[in-house]
């Protein structure tokens, strides 16, 4: 199959929902699924009033079969992106250039790794990646756009964007493995002594303050109860004096669309719910991110978005938990660091330059701060040699 145009769509709506998840195909998570993507632009997450505004990039053959896409945003900010480049910004701005709007690819709010670029399975996967790449470069030429910027993509994706001129930049995650636990006991044997004792100690509080946990997917939840744990979300972003990335359509969308993929960790005290952990369940991994409570608990953070998770993968079998990003105070729980990556098309060579040699000189102390961090993981000598660290 080869690519003979591609083409700008200004919503995913433009395009056939089974078109769009033929590319995707058998992806083990839901975020690129047309139903995730459409239920951000439905509720008005992703729009031009929010500073995400849809572009996304769908190529077709000869015949007119959809040979790729890339989800691709217009950005007039950088939040939500979770790979920051708020000093490029600045120093465009020093220099008396706009950095903004800028281009990105990549899933709203959702800082986990995956496929960006969107390829049917009868393709040559390297020309149409290739293709793909001159497109949106084009465009954001076309447009003159600073910048276009590819976050959490595959290693594969990663080696075709930088061999098509695109900076990579790294960055460090933690993460979960699952190594065949039978329950989280066994996983907690594999502590040393004294960071098992403090794991147990942090339960136990959370279950001698009367606390329990009821687990919900999306088809388990009604607007009343949506209403009330959608309250626990966005107080946490008023807190830090935000809006919410998203609203309570969002979640009540997703929830109707796939409701499979959704799970909520609900924390109560008798019947009145005090706190949440929202997730997204893959093929073989957990995908924690939105939390909230209605007060404070003593270590209700740690067992519901994590130990919770923990525990919903040891019985579901999943192999790895992601979290989200940042937080060294994930370490000590269980999760030891994994390597991400973005890559970057800076459209001014002055800035290009810069900007690669930043990259080159970061990527270095990340990889330190990588090794650093492992040698502070709770499991004793024998579990670290098995999670090959």
């Amino acid at each position: 199959m080869i690519v003979s145009r591609a083409r700008l769509l200004r919503s995913i709506a433009e395009v056939e929902a089974f078109e769009w998840n033929a590319l995707v195909g058998s992806a083990a998570q839901p975020f690129l699924r047309h139903e995730f993507l459409l239920s951000l632009e439905e509720s008005g997450c992703t729009t031009a009033k929010t500073g995400w505004t849809p572009e996304h990039v769908i190529a077709r053959d000869a015949e007119g079969r959809l040979a790729g896409a890339v989800p691709l945003y217009r950005k007039s900010h950088s939040r939500g992106e979770f790979v920051f480049d708020f000093s490029w910004a600045n120093a465009y701005a020093q220099h008396g250039l706009r950095y903004y709007p800028k281009l990105l690819s990549a899933v709203p709010f959702t800082p986990v790794s995956g496929a960006r670029l969107l390829l049917a399975p009868t393709v040559d996967a390297q020309a149409t990646r290739a293709a793909l790449i001159r497109a949106v470069a084009e465009h954001a030429c076309g447009e003159r756009l600073s910048s276009w910027h590819v976050l959490f993509p595959t290693d594969a994706e990663l080696a075709d964007l930088t061999g098509g001129g695109l900076i990579a930049r790294r960055d460090c995650q933690f993460h979960w493995f699952n190594r065949g636990y039978e329950s989280f006991d066994a996983f907690l044997a594999t502590f040393t002594a004294e960071k098992r004792k403090k794991a147990k100690r942090e339960r136990r509080r959370v279950a001698e303050a009367g606390i329990v946990f009821d687990t919900r997917s999306g088809a388990d939840m009604d607007d009343a109860l949506w209403r009330t744990v959608y309250e626990f979300y966005a107080d946490t972003f008023y807190r830090h004096g935000h809006e919410p990335y998203l609203n309570l359509q969002f979640f009540k969308l997703i929830g109707a669309r796939m409701p499979e993929r959704l799970m909520l960790k609900i924390a109560r005290q008798g019947a009145t719910p005090i706190a949440l952990a929202i997730f997204f369940v893959g093929d073989d991994a957990l995908y924690g991110r939105y939390w909230g409570a209605g007060g404070n608990y003593h270590s209700l953070h740690f067992e519901t978005c994590y130990y919770q998770g923990i525990e919903y993968c040891i019985e579901k079998g999943l192999s790895r938990f992601e979290p989200g990003t940042q937080g060294e105070h994930k370490v000590p729980r269980g999760f030891v660091p994994a390597l991400t990556s973005s890559a970057h098309y800076i459209a001014d060579e002055r800035f290009a330059a810069a900007i690669r040699d930043f990259a080159a000189r970061e990527a270095r102390g990340v990889d330190i701060y990588a090794a650093a961090v492992n040698e502070h993981v709770p499991y004793h000598r024998a579990s670290e040699e098995e999670l090959h660290l």
